[in-house]
């Protein structure tokens, strides 16, 4: 049984922002990451275990093509979406978020 998607607000503004610049490089590329994204989160949502743990209970999937990695906390039966992350960013902005 697949788990419930549930997107933080700060995840959310994650997405909205990668989209912008994405498609304001080249029309179309937003949708383009949008669509490995969305592949991503379906990935997550059918093996929400099969990720590997960063820190627990947080778990890390990296979507295809894109310098980005879904940070997530599963907890049966959802799978909540804490971030966004662009890979190059300081990890330290990331921990700040998982506390």
């Amino acid at each position: 049984m697949a788990a419930d998607l549930i997107l933080s607000p700060e995840a959310e503004r994650d997405v909205d922002q990668a989209y912008d610049w994405y498609e304001s490089q080249r029309i179309g590329r937003g949708e383009d990451f949008m669509v490995r994204l969305e592949a991503c989160f379906h990935s997550i949502v059918r093996s929400p275990e099969m990720y590997a743990e960063i820190r627990k209970p947080f778990r890390r999937a990296l979507i295809r093509k894109y310098p980005y990695a879904v940070i997530y906390e599963y907890r049966n039966p959802d799978v909540w979406i804490l971030a966004v992350f662009h890979m190059s960013q300081e990890p330290a902005k990331l921990q700040a978020r998982l506390k």
